[in-house]
């Protein structure tokens, strides 16, 4: 049977619940989101008149979820437009409207007999074959339908997101026993496909994997703090990116999920499991003192840190569980943490902590990592049925960069268990007797082939086909050409690829020499090229620093080549003869924005962050972004629509001056970086494939280059009437002096100089005018200064 959702409901709009209805409008399905009928009117409601019947009443709850999705931070929504197919209702009058959905969603509070009661009522209204599931966080999923009749059961299984649906990748799939593997099948793929998510699927049981996992090593590194007298920042100063965890670390992700959540969580596997297990879930007493006092995080302004201002200058201060005071924020920093700063990667840095016996910092994460490394270890089987599946779920779910088994290689599986038992550890049985056998390690790997070890043998990892995985497949193919900026890969079915690897992917001349080449290569030999990476951004432009070296030398003539440089690889990519298309994701800045214009056409991953920045550090585009976000923008023009060319270069001139950046794909092409032909990923993972199919497709449609075309500009009257704009907010004190100088500088580039409006101009003529005001804006002091700042405090000064 095959099947689609078209519509979906969801039941409960509380965060999670309109969370995920939120996410199910970013992909485009129009969803139902009901709650329950107020019993009470608010003062306002009684201001108006109204009564406890009125419908504007019976939906309060659900249609302030919905108003409440504009204001959170970060936004769950992609693009305002979505917020229109959120439907709000309420689940005594619009339940009949469940027989038009193709899958509901419950998403109401943690209480069985609830959530029993909630389902009896779906089963009157749902249509047969409608997909039923439930976001429950812990409760058993065979428990809450053991009433409903055989064709419920049958498509029903839970779906666990995490919050926030939008930005958390993890979903748990959780088949009952009566679940068919037909409707289990499809919600894996939707999930994947369509969601966006990462799938994995886990057995009825406690917290199912990553909240189980997750909740104990959490526990764990609490009551490791409270044993050796560690304190929250010195834990947090270690336990994030140094062992390839969030930023928020330890304590600050609990203030970020609330503590309230995070107890009831733990309860949840308190109250259903014993012994030693139990002992572990038992949340510490000065956790509960703070919740009973409400210092729950976030969400309350203060929990585990507390931020304070001072004289206008920001704080934060660390709480000391005894005394349950605020003191100042401490750090480790040991033998350990220096040795594991100088290793490259998460895996090296973990094994650098860990082996460093006797210190302070390695004994503290040795402590914290092989208690989880061993429950992980007692769990399979239990909670999931393979090795990858745990690993998969801490990485999408916590953010962590490797699992609890790929942490057992890195630092070594049997040299670890060896320790471990030495310090009197039990290790489960089949660690033993796979290191017996003669397999050292969980994952085995080859070119770019995959195994996993599974009950006394290594088994394929197999990998849905769209998640094209570089590392790996240059591993097996290797490369075509490479220096230290980028490489060029061959991506198969006569697609190459572009990777940029330089440092934060910043664009160099080891990045432009390799446009050059790939775009030649590709010409002769190859269908077309995707310009692509799976770093943590896309790229986040230009090499600041070498930049501004060579503008304290003096050495502009340099610096005049680069640029110059630049916008010939921009223009070699725009009129290619084989079709070029860009795959930008995550923070896409300054340059990266202006690789991805002059493209064929742009698959963007939903989470791309896109903007043409350079007016933060004191400077315009000089790679050609000017000109090109212009050109984007009469082109996103409806036909028939009079061009309003002042109005046109307004919006442009805005946009780059304010250097807005996109929070999401599809604010990226409100802002009009992207074009109706241009796509969108929802899932990250098959950006690459995605990319790949969208060159195919233009090849196979005969692709030609794009024809060079004259470009009108408003000239010289233009030119005043964004000067003058910039003028008064120098005057009103919103801009200063030197960003009224930039500003002049940006003006002067997209009116086409002193001109008369209307006239048309080369393109050449308009780049040759931004690298002259990129070349006189770099000399300045002032900008100078810009730049030097953002390289040392990360943020744009105001000079």
């Amino acid at each position: 049977m095959s099947r689609i959702i078209k519509r979906a409901a969801v039941l409960g709009s509380g965060v999670m619940g309109s969370g995920i209805a939120a996410h199910l409008a970013n992909v485009g399905i129009p969803t139902i989101m009901l709650d329950i009928v107020p019993r009470t009117l608010t003062a306002e409601e009684q201001q108006k008149g109204l009564t406890l019947e009125d419908k504007e009443v019976r939906n309060r709850i659900a249609a302030n979820s919905k108003k409440a999705l504009l204001k959170q931070k970060p936004s769950p929504i992609t693009s305002k437009q979505n917020l229109e197919l959120i439907d709000v209702g309420n689940m005594e009058d619009d339940m009949e409207r469940l027989y038009e959905v193709d899958w509901i969603i419950e998403v109401v509070v943690e209480h069985l007999p609830i959530k029993k009661k909630v389902f009896a009522e779906v089963e009157k209204y749902r249509k047969e074959g409608t997909i039923v599931t439930s976001n429950t966080s812990g409760i058993s999923v065979e428990k809450m339908i053991e009433d409903r009749s055989p064709e419920f059961r049958k498509h029903f299984l839970g779906t666990h997101f995490f919050n926030p649906p939008r930005y958390l990748k993890l979903l748990e799939v959780i088949p009952t026993k009566d679940t068919a593997p037909d409707v289990l099948q499809f919600m894996k793929k939707f999930g994947e496909d369509v969601l966006g998510k990462g799938v994995v699927q886990a057995k009825d049981t406690p917290n199912f994997i990553a909240n189980r996992i997750g909740t104990y090593g959490l526990l764990i590194t609490v009551q490791e703090m409270l044993k050796n007298g560690y304190s929250v920042g010195e834990v947090d100063s270690v336990t994030g990116p140094l062992i390839g965890r969030p930023k928020s670390a330890t304590f600050r992700t609990l203030d970020v999920v609330g503590l309230d959540t995070f107890i009831h969580v733990a309860k949840n596997v308190y109250d259903q499991v014993d012994g030693v297990e139990k002992e572990v879930f038992e949340v510490p007493s000065f956790m509960k003192t703070m919740q009973d006092n409400g210092w729950l995080g976030a969400k309350s302004g203060q929990g585990f840190f507390l931020k304070k201002k001072e004289k206008g200058k920001s704080t934060i201060l660390e709480l000391n569980p005894t005394t349950l005071e605020y003191e100042n924020r401490k750090k480790l920093k040991t033998k350990a943490t220096e040795l594991a700063k100088q290793e490259k990667g998460s895996r090296r840095k973990l094994k650098a902590l860990i082996s460093t016996k006797g210190d302070r910092a390695g004994d503290l994460i040795w402590n914290i990592a092989h208690p989880v490394l061993r429950y992980s270890a007692e769990l399979l089987g239990e909670i999931a049925d393979d090795i990858p599946s745990i690993d998969d779920a801490m990485k999408w779910g916590f953010g962590w960069e490797i699992g609890p088994f790929e942490m057992w290689d890195a630092i070594g599986v049997g040299e670890s268990v060896a320790r471990m038992e030495a310090e009197g550890y039990t290790v489960p049985r089949w660690i033993h007797e796979m290191l017996d056998n003669g397999y050292e390690s969980f994952y085995k790997k080859e070119g770019a082939r995959v195994a996993f070890y599974d009950n006394g043998t290594y088994k394929q990892q197999s990998f849905n086909k769209k998640e094209i995985h570089l590392k790996r497949l240059k591993a097996e193919n290797g490369v075509i050409k490479k220096n230290s900026g980028a490489s060029l890969i061959d991506l198969g079915d006569g697609v190459a690829g572009l990777e940029f690897h330089s440092q934060n992917n910043a664009i160099g001349m080891d990045i432009i020499q390799m446009v050059h080449f790939a775009i030649d290569e590709v010409g002769k030999n190859y269908e077309g090229l995707v310009i692509g990476n799976q770093g943590k951004n896309f790229c986040v432009g230009a090499n600041l620093a070498m930049m501004l070296m060579e503008a304290q030398d003096a050495n502009f003539f340099e610096i005049e080549m680069v640029v110059k440089q630049f916008q010939n690889a921009m223009m070699k990519i725009k009129y290619a003869n084989k079709p070029v298309v860009a795959a930008p994701f995550g923070m896409t800045l300054g340059g990266g924005a202006e690789v991805c214009l002059p493209a064929s056409s742009i698959q963007a991953s939903q989470e791309t962050y896109m903007g043409l920045v350079e007016f933060g550090v004191g400077l315009i585009p000089g790679g050609g972004g000017n000109k090109e976000l212009y050109i984007k923008h009469i082109k996103h023009l409806p036909l028939g629509v009079n061009l309003d060319l002042q109005k046109v270069t307004n919006e442009v001139f805005e946009k780059i001056a304010l250097a807005k950046v996109s929070t999401s794909a599809e604010e990226a092409r409100e802002n009009g970086f992207l074009n109706k032909q241009d796509a969108i990923s929802v899932n990250s993972d098959h950006l690459i494939y995605d990319a790949k199919q969208k060159v195919l497709g233009l090849a196979t449609a005969g692709y030609k280059s794009p024809k060079r075309e004259p470009i009108p500009v408003v000239g010289e009257a233009g030119y005043a009437t964004m000067l003058l704009g910039a003028k008064s907010l120098v005057q009103s004190g919103y801009a200063s002096d030197h960003d009224l100088k930039i500003a002049d500088k940006l003006a002067f580039v997209l009116a086409g100089g002193r001109l008369k409006e209307g006239t048309l101009v080369d393109e050449q003529y308009l780049l040759d005018l931004e690298r002259e005001a990129f070349l006189s804006l770099i000399g300045e002091r002032k900008t100078q200064e810009r730049m030097q700042h953002m390289l040392l405090k990360g943020k744009p000064l105001r000079n």
